[in-house]
């Protein structure tokens, strides 16, 4: 096995890495943030740590593929009444719409497969 470059990995701890504001490509901004480490795709496609404020709510939107997350900390409340808690584990199937709430900040784990179409 060859040894691994410094060039080839990248080290950042969600407790101290530099979130990056997401801002849609409308230019809104709702307060939300993105840890993501591959500078190859669009913030917010791939995988990456997501932060919630407290009080934010997400647009509505469908998923362009598939979404993926875990909650590491607080709580999200779905557009259907499902609420999720830290330790959940969710998918979202290509197609599907929602819109998500968090009362006191959350952060995901999240992996999300292509760009989200808003819905109203």
């Amino acid at each position: 096995m060859r040894k691994i470059e410094p060039h080839d990995r990248q080290v950042v701890n969600i407790r101290e890495g530099a979130f990056k504001p997401f801002v849609y490509p409308d230019g809104t901004a709702l307060g939300d943030a993105i840890l993501q480490l591959d500078e190859g795709r669009p913030l917010g496609e791939g995988f990456h740590v997501y932060r919630m404020p407290p009080g934010m709510l997400t647009r509505g939107h469908r998923h362009n593929g598939h979404e993926q997350f875990l909650i590491l900390e607080g709580e999200l409340h779905e557009s259907d009444g499902t609420v999720l808690r830290a330790g959940d584990l969710v998918f979202y199937r290509d197609g599907s719409e929602h819109s998500s709430y968090t009362p006191n900040g959350c952060l995901l784990a999240v992996h999300i497969a292509g760009p989200e179409i808003t819905v109203a």
